[in-house]
């Protein structure tokens, strides 16, 4: 008999484990190791395993709307988006579940020369030490449309506690109706998995963001082959903004959604922290 769930996040495992399945627990994507034999042979024709960053963020830092800062790349993969903030005078932490993405993103490091702090692990299972905050960017190109209903509020704890006041989120994920999943959050409990990503609707990511300023919502660029640039037109482009009087009010990142009185988000335990997932 098992009696000891106490905590918000012991009940958040308990929920990863109906989405497990052959390669491990979805709520990181498809596991650990579906991604390192994703990741394995490099010669496939995966539209973003070349080393072009997406065009919506290369955008916001052309307009100066995001200026060099710290950053953060949530489920970098080879670490394409990382390099080039790096390559753009950004301090970039960068995150991804899979050892063997890891490892090609450093070896691109060091061929380009870029610095790029890379850290290999299940986003929420990161200490605050590995990764500490404040960012000024967090940049998430895939990783959200893989996580489970529930670990949304994971990454919402995320957000309220490494994002700066003023900080952007640049956020790209699928669009309902043309890529992912649209079935609602309860027949996902239901069927048990998450048909490869779940589909957003702008309404529902204006709702789920509530608390951050809307920057820019629109459907990514399609970018053609010979372009330094990575675009997909089934990927939204997100951009938004904390407000920094409401961090400093101590409103979090997530209390609209979560029904909160403005006290922040509800924690989810000392290791909540990072994130992984793909296009």
């Amino acid at each position: 008999m098992d009696r000891t769930t106490r905590t918000v996040e012991d009940l958040f495992t308990l929920l990863d484990e109906l989405f497990t399945r052959e390669y491990g627990t979805w709520s990181i994507g498809d596991g650990e190791d579906f991604w390192n034999v994703f990741y394995a042979d490099r010669s496939r024709p995966v539209p973003f395993f070349v080393a072009k960053p997406d065009e919506n963020l290369a955008a916001a830092v052309d307009r100066g709307v995001i200026a060099p800062g710290r950053a953060l790349d949530l489920g970098c993969g080879p670490g394409r988006n990382a390099l080039y903030l790096a390559s753009r005078g950004f301090e970039v932490d960068a995150v991804d579940l899979s050892p063997v993405a890891i490892d090609w993103a450093r070896e691109r490091a060091a061929e380009t020369g870029a610095d790029v702090r890379f850290l290999c692990g299940n986003a929420f299972t990161l200490t605050e030490a590995e990764l500490s905050g404040p960012y000024d960017l967090i940049v998430d190109s895939g990783c959200f449309h893989h996580l489970p209903p529930h670990r949304r509020v994971s990454y919402l704890a995320l957000l309220d506690r490494v994002l700066a006041p003023d900080g952007h989120l640049a956020l790209t994920c699928f669009v309902a109706g043309v890529m992912g999943s649209e079935l609602d959050d309860a027949e996902l409990y239901r069927e048990r998995q998450l048909q490869g990503g779940l589909g957003y609707t702008s309404e529902s990511l204006r709702w789920i963001f509530s608390d951050l300023a809307e920057v820019e919502l629109r459907r990514m660029r399609q970018e053609p082959s010979e372009s330094p640039l990575f675009g997909v037109t089934f990927l939204w482009a997100a951009l938004f903004r904390r407000d920094a009087a409401a961090a400093v009010d101590g409103v979090g990142v997530g209390s609209r959604a979560a029904g909160a009185d403005g006290g922040g988000v509800m924690r989810t335990g000392p290791a909540a922290s990072g994130c992984r997932a793909h296009p």
